[in-house]
């Protein structure tokens, strides 16, 4: 008997449905074909135990299982599921007038219980994509799955209720979820506040123009200057996530299996922040089986990079062509996969080896060479893709314990939204730019164009501090982001002071200054 059921095989962000054929004959032999890795060629031994604890035998027949299409290879445990129902169906133990409604996914335990899978999300919205009636997951993936609207999907705990559901016997009520009333409920909930911050306003002033035009950012600074605090409050300050922003970001989570347990969509910005000791491959994604790596898992949010020059400098380069591209693709013999990696690079960094280059609290020990050195760590072309470039300095516990508290998160939000709003008019016949840092050489000087006097002051100003040539626009894209904070149209000469003011790694003299 022929009995064929309904999966899915996941590479990359790509999703194809895959029908596993089990035809069963006279005979003794279990043969698979269809370019099963590892993980499937074992499900027979799961698959075997899971039916005998559930009170099935597995056939002793010839049985042929093919995964189709055969050419493309099918990795993972989570093809267990469909297996074991095709198996049980072609043996009579199941009824096979549903099967074709639905697609099946799920990794069997031993006593036959459903263990999660990667992935459930793209699976779900391809399962609406082919007109499949339902969708059967694992309970734990189901809130996940169960974002797709206009199709029926079930959580089931374990293969006997599956079977007692495809024969009639179990009438589950599908999974729905109020994605909407969710996700607008979680977005403004951030454990971190600037109102916690006391002092380093120019720092938090950088901050806010680097998130109203999603700039790029790098923080120098001793020790305890407060480099990673600011960094990770940056995301409480960031426009909210659009629903499609989240549905994409929530996909690349899905794949990599970082979702946690009965989450179903992502409601804020990433905030991802590697050590530096992460390899190439897990930075930028890739492997035997393809997965997102830190910079697709920051996709629309924010990617941090503490300590930049302990990072590997060969690590650090394959960033460059992902920060202009706004994508990666990763080409291997036998594949290439892209996964999108849109985010917002920030780095933080000490001005020497020691930490205390032009710290007037302490003593630097550095020679110049060594400071030179480790400066050199961090290429050209990676810095000419950092927008602003601040100075940071530690605040003294007498002014620490006096200050009051900072602005808060909120307040510094609203500013960001509007100015984003006036970024999303301004670009909206342009497919794929939404803010500033996104800006073309063309779009430059259609819309940063600066007038004589911001001209000449900024002639000024990069003969002055000795500025490279790579800066010029850089200045005027953030020049731009500060006119629209003020809700100004034209960019005026303080626009232009001020983001002068952000290339200080550029300046020519910046390692003999000896002081900030």
């Amino acid at each position: 008997m022929l009995v064929k059921t309904y999966c899915a095989a996941v590479n990359g962000l790509d999703v194809t449905t895959v029908t596993v054929e089990v035809s069963i004959t006279r005979g003794f032999m279990y043969h698979l074909t269809g370019l099963g890795d590892e993980a499937v060629r074992e499900s027979r031994d799961r698959i075997t135990a899971a039916l005998l604890n559930c009170g099935y035998k597995f056939p002793v027949a010839d049985i042929t299982v093919n995964m189709a299409p055969a050419d493309i290879r099918k990795e993972g445990s989570g093809f267990d599921l469909p297996l074991a129902i095709a198996i049980l169906a072609a043996n009579g133990d199941i009824k096979a007038d549903m099967l074709g409604d639905y697609m099946l996914m799920g990794e069997l335990g031993l006593d036959g219980t459903l263990q999660p899978i990667r992935g459930a999300l793209p699976i779900s919205i391809r399962a609406r994509a082919e007109k499949y009636k339902g969708l059967i997951v694992p309970k734990q993936n189901i809130r996940e799955a169960a974002v797709v609207n206009q199709l029926d999907v079930y959580g089931m705990e374990n293969l006997t209720e599956v079977i007692a559901f495809l024969n009639g016997h179990n009438n589950v009520e599908p999974t729905r979820i109020d994605t909407r009333r969710e996700f607008y409920e979680q977005q403004s909930h951030f454990d971190l506040d600037f109102a916690d911050v006391r002092g380093q306003e120019s720092v938090k002033r950088a901050l806010e123009v680097a998130a109203a035009g999603g700039h790029n950012l790098i923080m120098v600074g001793p020790p305890g200057s407060g480099k990673s605090m600011l960094a990770k409050r940056l995301p409480g300050i960031l426009p909210p996530l659009s629903l499609s922003e989240s549905l994409e970001t929530t996909q690349i989570h899905s794949v990599a299996g970082k979702l946690g347990r009965n989450m179903s969509l992502i409601s804020q910005r990433p905030f991802r922040s590697p050590h530096h000791t992460i390899s190439q491959v897990a930075l930028v994604g890739g492997g035997n089986n393809p997965q997102p790596g830190e910079i697709s898992l920051a996709h629309n949010g924010v990617l941090f990079a503490d300590e930049l020059p302990e990072f590997n400098k060969s690590t650090l380069e394959v960033l460059r062509q992902p920060l202009e591209d706004r994508k990666i693709t990763i080409s291997r013999a036998k594949y290439t996969t892209e996964f999108p990696c849109s985010f917002m690079f920030v780095a933080s960094m000490n001005p020497c080896p020691c930490g205390y280059y032009g710290d007037p609290n302490h003593t630097c020990v550095c020679t110049p060479g060594q400071i030179q050195r480790y400066m050199n760590k961090i290429s050209g072309p990676l810095l000419d893709r950092i927008d602003i470039q601040c100075e940071i300095q530690a605040v003294p516990f007498a002014q620490l314990s006096q200050l009051q508290p900072g602005e808060p998160s909120a307040v510094i939000r609203e500013r960001v939204i509007a100015a984003r709003k006036i970024q999303e008019e301004r670009y909206k016949p342009y497919k794929g730019i939404h803010c500033n840092a996104m800006m073309t050489e063309r779009m430059i000087h259609q819309f940063a164009e600066p007038d004589e006097q911001c001209l000449n002051l900024l002639r000024m100003g990069m003969e002055r501090l000795k500025l490279s040539a790579r800066a010029y626009n850089r200045i005027l894209k953030v020049a731009r982001t500060i006119a629209d904070l003020e809700g100004s149209e034209q960019i005026k000469s303080q626009h232009i002071a001020e983001a002068i003011g952000y290339r200080n790694l550029d300046r020519g003299d910046w390692a003999e200054r000896g002081c900030f």
